[in-house]
């Protein structure tokens, strides 16, 4: 695939897509959920899971990585799907890395996927969430434009059973692409089976501001989860850390406006995956551009505004998930009540201060 067939992709899809692409404000605020996985150490099974959102009078719920040991099970789904409707919860799911790394795992990584579309069409999602490689460094060997076209031919093998279910793939902004590379990606693979999952929290590591990317990408978007980070300067480049919303460097009153203009009608999920330390990303060394041989200038100049009045994150927090490594056993109560408390504080400020959510105003 050329740049060239790229571009003119990108204009044929947009002509094409145009009509459908939402160009009013939604009625009404945007609907508030949560994401489960930001809770995972709590190991509640999903019955937990959506009573929690029940209980905090949200209107959705994202299971995502869910520790439910029926997760896979067939039969587990439909009362899965029941159980939220009775909540009067919306539902949406999905799996996780689809690139393969060698040609061979191509049928695999196809079968795998077929199996996540069942699942989501039995739970009752309209999507299913997916990632490229989930970070840079992941990626196989080979050009951008190499993994887009692997990534569109496995898009296009699934397609009748993703039209057939009247779903789509959402693909999560994740630590890999930048958000031009992901619309060069949707263009091509046709917007009839594929959109975007929308993440504030990820385009930090690919150094690009979630404005870009909401701004890049909101027109595709199906699903939309908010995560702050503070960025501030290092001696190497800059550190990220993510921290509970409303607490870092995102202003997410200037990103849920443009979110309300781009994508009005999705689903709006609280995502503090918190506990993680601060990660340097060294863009100021020479081998770092390596993997972003197209890299533009002008993305890289507004992502460095949130480093000029970044500085590191000063309140308490329970580091966990250091190098894959188990926390040890004592650590685990404290790191069930951050992600609690994370996600309390989180929400608190997605209701009040950006007026998210519906059935929390009926008490």
């Amino acid at each position: 695939m050329t740049r060239r067939s790229f571009l003119f992709a990108s204009l044929a899809s947009m002509a094409a897509g145009g009509a459908s692409m939402s160009s009013g404000a939604a009625s009404g605020p945007m609907r508030l959920g949560y994401n489960t996985y930001c809770v995972r150490a709590m190991n509640w099974d999903d019955e937990q899971l959506l009573q929690y959102a029940a209980d905090h009078k949200l209107d959705a719920i994202f299971l995502q990585d869910t520790r439910d040991p029926r997760a896979m099970d067939p039969s587990h789904w439909p009362e899965v799907k029941a159980r939220a409707a009775d909540l009067g919860l919306h539902l949406e799911t999905g799996g996780g890395a689809i690139l393969p790394n060698r040609p061979e795992e191509f049928a695999a990584k196809v079968e795998g996927l077929r199996t996540q579309i069942t699942r989501a069409k039995a739970l009752g999602s309209p999507l299913v969430r997916c990632l490229f490689a989930g970070m840079r460094s992941q990626l196989p060997p080979g050009p951008i434009g190499q993994h887009i076209e692997t990534m569109v031919r496995l898009v296009r093998t699934v397609r009748p059973q993703i039209l057939d279910a009247g779903l789509k793939l959402a693909f999560e902004v994740h630590k890999d692409l930048q958000a031009w590379e992901f619309k060069m990606f949707l263009d091509e693979a046709g917007a009839d089976a594929a959109g975007i999952y929308l993440d504030t929290g990820n385009p930090v590591f690919v150094l690009e501001h979630p404005l870009t990317t909401i701004e890049t990408l909101g027109p595709y978007a199906l699903t939309l989860h908010l995560r702050d980070s503070v960025v501030y300067e290092h001696p190497r480049g800059v550190a990220v850390h993510w921290v509970p919303l409303g607490e870092g460097v995102v202003d997410f009153r200037e990103i849920m406006a443009r979110a309300h203009e781009l994508c009005p009608d999705v689903y709006v999920y609280a995502k503090p995956i918190t506990g993680r330390p601060a990660e340097v990303i060294p863009y100021l060394e020479q081998d770092f551009w390596k993997a972003y041989p197209d890299a533009r200038s002008k993305d890289l100049a507004r992502f460095l505004t949130l480093a000029k009045r970044g500085i590191p994150y000063d309140k308490p927090v329970v580091n966990e998930d250091l190098l894959g490594r188990r926390p040890p056993d004592y650590l685990i109560p404290a790191i069930q009540h951050q992600q609690l408390d994370h996600m309390e504080r989180s929400l608190d400020y997605a209701k009040k201060s950006l007026d998210l959510g519906r059935r929390w105003r009926h008490r």
